[in-house]
């Protein structure tokens, strides 16, 4: 059952499983809540081993509020979930995600060093197809839809159903949002996925990579996946010092097959992700 604390003046929806032990914290990719199969599934394996284990809901999905602010998505929410571990006093935690969650994971670790106790890292987007997708995903739709119609039009896109359904508060606070801000702030937010800077990951810089002290595990990518890429996960590897790079256990066409899985309605993006468990739990040694 989700619970809800406010953090960073939002509203969020979160779980903690497990009863003490060493903090855990999951972040799922895309906007996908904390509901969607496997993420709770991969809270219970690392529990059973003495862990507690935080799964939540950003801000902009499930039972959380919307929030627009920062100078990414990626980056807002990396400061709310270390605003939230800080508030549960889950801190510091080991902190893993994959897919969209790995950046939030990665920006969280990065920017509140002191909040980590470890990163371990999967599905990491990157390459210049990758990165220009997840622009137009992300904030594409919301842009053209607040230029041409205003947040009315916004609030009825399909990607916000979810956030609209599960939490109805957030109607208001789209509508609440000026047009022209929110047209600036999706700017803002796809430009963050331009490499054009050389970030490996939006957000974080090579000379960040290369400072991390904390233990960092990263899952080698597929080398079939377009959308992160096996080079991706080898040049962050390369980047931390010390990081261990580790093959998944699963087949390399896990992300296709899943995400076709998904699309068709026959199974879940995530919900393999249980198997990473024995990995992880050898990585943090618990």
């Amino acid at each position: 059952m989700s619970h809800y604390t406010t953090v960073n003046g939002l509203s969020i929806a979160y779980e903690v499983i497990g009863d003490g032990g060493r903090p855990w914290s999951i972040t799922p990719g895309g906007r996908f809540s904390k509901d969607t199969p496997g993420v709770r599934e991969m809270a219970h394996a690392l529990a059973e081993h003495g862990n507690q284990v935080l799964i939540w809901d950003r801000p902009n999905c499930g039972e959380s509020d919307v929030c627009f602010d920062g100078p990414s998505e990626s980056a807002m929410q990396a400061d709310t979930l270390v605003a939230l571990l800080r508030h549960l006093d889950m801190t510091p935690a080991v902190i893993t995600g994959g897919s969209g969650g790995s950046r939030v994971s990665m920006l969280a670790a990065s920017s509140h060093r002191d909040a980590a106790a470890g990163l371990a890292v999967w599905w990491i987007s990157g390459g210049v197809y990758g990165l220009m997708t997840l622009g137009m995903h992300y904030c594409g739709g919301s842009l053209t839809a607040a230029w041409n119609d205003g947040m009315e039009a916004v609030a009825a896109l399909p990607e916000w159903a979810e956030v609209l359904e599960r939490r109805p508060e957030n109607r208001q606070r789209f509508l609440d949002q000026d047009p022209k801000a929110f047209v600036a702030s999706m700017e803002r937010w796809m430009g963050a996925y331009c490499n054009c800077t050389g970030e490996l990951v939006p957000g974080l810089s090579e000379a960040d990579a290369r400072s991390f002290t904390l233990p960092t595990l990263v899952f080698r990518s597929g080398e079939s996946d377009p959308y992160h890429t096996r080079a991706t996960s080898e040049r962050l590897h390369a980047l931390i010092p010390g990081s261990v790079i580790a093959e998944p256990p699963w087949d390399d066409d896990e992300w296709i097959v899943r995400s076709a899985a998904a699309r068709a309605g026959t199974g879940h993006l995530f919900e393999r992700w249980p198997l990473l468990a024995p990995q992880l739990l050898d990585f943090a040694g618990t």
